[in-house]
């Protein structure tokens, strides 16, 4: 399943190369892309498995900047 995300507060095009590195690495995570200059999170995962998925990305993204939200 590929889905788009809107983001909120995402400050710099480095803090959205670090969340994509780390979401890439996530278990179930087929590919990633975050895009700084769009404010926006594209993501391909396993179907069944998705929300618990999103919840590892929620976090990931926090981690590396935590004013910044997924408008899921």
């Amino acid at each position: 399943m590929k889905k788009k995300f809107k983001m909120k507060d995402l400050d710099c095009a480095n803090c959205a190369a670090k969340m994509e590195e780390s979401i890439k690495k996530i278990d179930g995570v087929k590919d990633a892309t975050v895009s700084f200059m769009m404010q926006k999170l594209t993501i391909e995962a396993e179907d069944d498995r998705f929300d618990e998925i999103m919840k590892e990305v929620v976090k990931a993204c926090s981690k590396v900047e935590p004013d910044c939200q997924i408008l899921l």
